[in-house]
């Protein structure tokens, strides 16, 4: 099971909101390449980056700061926020992202998803962004009336064999993963899943680990890690 440190970015700095709420900052850090190169020596294999400015204006705004984390830090990256056409997704991958998330448009316009799998593959991954089972998109501010199950099937049809799950209720908040619906998803769509949201300590790395062989393949570490719950180096001696 892949644990991977999220760093998420609003106006170039490292922050964390609660719940995906922008008025709910606390900030860690006013340089991103120090706290990815602090990952990095901590033993991290993938990297997770968020542009948080991107995600809600729809289009990426952090990419000074991407750009010299791919140039001084030698781990693979997936990165989203604000990917919303097929010429962001070349730029990126041309940058040297390994994988680029996709969210708001994924949810909202199946054929350009349909297109996007034909031309970039598995080099793409959709992130379901879920709260009470209908999914969120836009920087999680627009409810949608998809459905998470319906739209991971959906993503099953097209090709995909792995999900990102993020449980917004629990984002930030250190209440827990949403083990049960990760469970629903893996079994009712037959997807992997990399779960999101909600990791309080390493009980939680231990409980997503036993799903490992049921299709938990990878975990995003976010609150946890900045605020010293455990460290990166402990909870890669559990994966």
């Amino acid at each position: 099971m892949l644990i991977i440190p999220a760093i998420d970015l609003r106006g170039g700095k490292v922050v964390r909101l609660f719940q995906g709420r922008f008025d709910r900052e606390k900030i860690y850090s006013a340089d991103p390449v120090k706290v990815a190169k602090h990952w990095a020596k901590q033993g991290a294999q993938f990297l997770h980056i968020v542009d948080l400015d991107g995600a809600s204006s729809g289009k990426p705004k952090n990419l000074e700061a991407l750009k010299r984390i791919l140039s001084e830090v030698g781990v693979p990256i997936e990165f989203g926020g604000g990917v919303r056409g097929m010429e962001t997704i070349s730029d990126l991958l041309n940058l040297g992202v390994q994988r680029v998330v996709l969210g708001t448009r994924a949810a909202d316009d199946p054929q350009f998803l349909k297109k996007a799998f034909k031309k970039f593959g598995q080099k793409i991954i959709v992130s379901i962004d879920a709260k009470d089972s209908k999914v969120l998109t836009r920087g999680w501010n627009s409810p949608t009336s998809k459905i998470v199950l319906d739209f991971a099937k959906e993503l099953k049809g097209i090709g995909f064999r792995q999900v990102i799950y993020t449980d917004i209720s629990r984002d930030g908040a250190l209440a827990g993963p949403n083990i049960l619906g990760i469970k629903d998803l893996i079994r009712k769509a037959g997807l992997d899943v990399i779960a999101s949201g909600g990791v309080s300590g390493l009980k939680d790395l231990i409980k997503l680990k036993s799903l490992q062989k049921k299709g938990v393949s990878g975990v995003i570490v976010g609150k946890a890690l900045y605020e010293g719950k455990f460290t990166l180096a402990e909870a890669l001696k559990l994966s």
